[in-house]
């Protein structure tokens, strides 16, 4: 084993016990397994990732410590449609009940919640990225 000789399994489950990221968890338990004595080639086959993957992950504990290696890297994309301060205020709007907003509905939907952006935010959005936002910030 010659990766993570500075990192302590110790460490890895401190992080774990830390963490409910589920990407973040997957890092930790793969790099756990490693510590433990299986190769890269068994957790590659038993977790579907490739062996190019794991090794980077585990250059990433190795150089930026185990909490900026959990974080993933900023990937360049298509800007948010919505503005931080804008997503705060969906979150706080989530915890309100939609009566509040003059709908007829004690719950949100994936389609009323579609509805309120539109309304409030101008922003359209498909059904397929409101239940992936729903997921995330709930």
């Amino acid at each position: 084993m010659d990766k993570l000789d500075g990192i302590s399994a110790c460490d890895l489950r401190r992080a774990l016990d830390g963490t409910r990221d589920h990407k973040a968890v997957r890092r930790l338990m793969i790099a756990l397994a490693y510590k433990d004595g299986d190769s890269v080639d068994r957790l590659s086959t038993l977790y579907g990732i490739p062996k190019s993957t794991i090794y980077y992950w585990f250059d990433r504990f190795e150089k930026r410590g185990i909490e900026e290696a959990l974080e993933d890297e900023a990937r360049p994309g298509r800007p948010r449609k919505l503005a931080d301060r804008e997503r705060d205020a969906l979150i706080e709007d989530l915890a309100s009940s939609p009566t509040e907003f003059d709908y007829d509905a004690r719950e949100w939907t994936p389609e009323l919640l579609q509805a309120h952006i539109r309304r409030i935010y101008g922003v359209e959005y498909s059904i397929g990225h409101i239940r992936r936002l729903l997921r995330e910030e709930l």
